[in-house]
């Protein structure tokens, strides 16, 4: 038998028959007939009347108008909105605020996590340059039984970079400790060679450092910065007389004086771009003297917006002093933060732009939670927790090569980065789950089996007040701005 035309060519593309594409956007008007909320909503409602939504899946944040809080709600309900969807349906949907009666968004958030999670093309490092200090803060967990990462340590980290970029679209590195800055042999010699490769291969690249920035001289961040090194975490916990009760030298003299000029020496670099987050750690003792430490603060760094206050509550994290610690419950670890972050505000200090930063899928997740993040310790050690360190075994994950290969322990690393949301019901049913993930803190997971769950969680309509607030303040001060003629 003769093959017939049909053997060589599709009839409908003979006869003029091939389907229209349709777009995915005009599929999913076409395909619903009811519209409703999304599991995913938060909703807050300001003093001054105001509706802030927003959809933790989508990353999408919308505040509304008193006058159009009622139709906003409406449409919000559990019945939802039929079609036709009208103007605010048709925007409530765009936003993700509106999803099709009968969608799984945990299915979505599934698929949307499995990309981020298990992704090829990032790498993150914590580095400990070294793991000595030249404090002795009273509140500190670490042992500093290690110095500076050793050259063998430092050419397997850079063997490593080599092999993984032509593949990779971002690197990110933080320096930690003990004190990075103790260890500047390595710093020196890695941060240069991350900046030159990153730039050969088109990588995305970012520096951060945890330091006390008692080393943090004039020169030395001038490197710093030139090697991209440009976002600091530096602590300072009170004027001298609290400080230098907590954050002692290991001689035991006072380091705030040395802190404060450092900080002095950045902020005097006009027009160069970095951010320093100046972290106050709080306890029932320096909370109410941090009045006037604050006022200091704003005298200094006021309006600079390079600079913003993050307050922390001390707690007690394995320490051998962990005994005299005079910590603050949960309950006003809250209460004090949120009145020194009120405090912060009227000195026109720069803070943490609440949920507009951790609006973005994966935002409140662990480091440690992260298959592609790995601390890598002086001789070469792997590890996950910067807090359980060298104390826990499972926080032992492997050990890092010269050559830049990974010996990795395939159990520990699975107790870490495995989905702990899929076996947990509880965090399946939260609406900030594509937050957190459910590895908020995953070594809560590894040691006992129970859950951390985020901040914002249990503060969420406080948290978005705070924000729409400061979203609100920061409209009025645009539009006071002289405008151009």
């Amino acid at each position: 038998m003769t093959p017939t035309t049909d053997m060589f060519e599709s009839p409908h593309d003979r006869n003029g028959t091939a389907l229209a594409t349709t777009s995915l956007v005009q599929l999913r008007y076409k395909a619903a007939q009811r519209w409703v909320p999304s599991r995913y909503n938060a909703r807050a409602v300001g003093d001054d009347g105001r509706l802030m939504l927003w959809n933790t899946l989508n990353g999408t944040i919308s505040v509304f108008a008193p006058k159009d809080r009622d139709r906003v709600l409406e449409a919000l309900s559990v019945e939802g909105v039929r079609e036709p969807l009208g103007k605010a349906g048709e925007y409530l949907t765009r936003r993700g605020y509106l999803v099709r009666e009968g969608v799984n968004e945990l299915d979505i958030f599934r698929y949307r996590y499995a990309n981020d999670q298990w992704r090829q093309d990032t790498l993150q490092l914590i580095l400990l340059a070294s793991e000595d200090c030249n404090f002795r803060c009273v509140y500190c967990y670490e042992k500093f039984e290690r110095g500076t990462m050793t050259p063998e340590t430092r050419q397997g980290i850079k063997a490593l970079l080599d092999q993984r970029a032509p593949r990779l679209k971002e690197f990110s590195v933080s320096w930690f400790g003990g004190e990075p800055l103790y260890g500047w042999d390595a710093v020196s010699d890695l941060s240069p060679y991350f900046r030159k490769t990153c730039d050969e291969h088109g990588i995305r690249y970012g520096q951060h450092m945890t330091t006390n920035a008692y080393l943090l001289t004039e020169e030395r961040a001038t490197h710093l910065l030139e090697w991209g090194c440009r976002n600091f975490q530096i602590t300072l916990d009170g004027l001298a007389e609290e400080h230098d009760c907590k954050r002692v030298g290991r001689d035991g003299s006072g380091t705030f004086s040395t802190i404060l000029d450092n900080l002095r020496s950045l902020r005097e670099r006009r027009g160069e771009e970095f951010g320093v987050d100046l972290r106050v750690n709080f306890d029932r003792s320096n909370f109410p003297k941090l009045g006037p430490f604050l006022e200091a603060m704003s005298e200094e760094f006021g309006g600079d917006t390079r600079f913003r206050m993050r307050f922390r509550a001390v707690g007690k994290w394995g320490g051998a002093n962990d005994a005299n610690l005079d910590t603050c419950g949960t309950t006003d670890s809250r209460t004090y933060m949120r009145e020194l972050q009120e405090r912060a505000k009227q000195l026109q200090l720069g803070q943490e732009a609440g949920i507009r930063e951790i609006a973005t899928l994966g935002s409140q997740v662990c480091y440690a939670a992260r298959p592609f993040n790995l601390i890598v310790g002086a001789t070469g050690q792997l590890m996950k927790c910067t807090i359980a360190l060298y104390d826990m075994p499972e926080n032992r994950v492997g050990q890092l090569h010269p050559d830049g290969s990974l010996e990795l322990d395939d159990l520990n690393m699975s107790k870490w980065v495995n989905p702990h949301f899929e076996t947990d019901a509880m965090c399946q049913s939260c609406h900030v789950l594509p937050g957190c993930q459910g590895g908020h803190c995953p070594l809560s997971r590894v040691t006992s089996g129970t859950r951390t769950c985020c901040t914002v969680k249990s503060n969420l309509k406080r948290e978005m007040r705070f924000t729409m607030a400061d979203m609100a303040e920061a409209a009025a001060a645009r539009a006071a701005e002289p405008q151009p003629v």
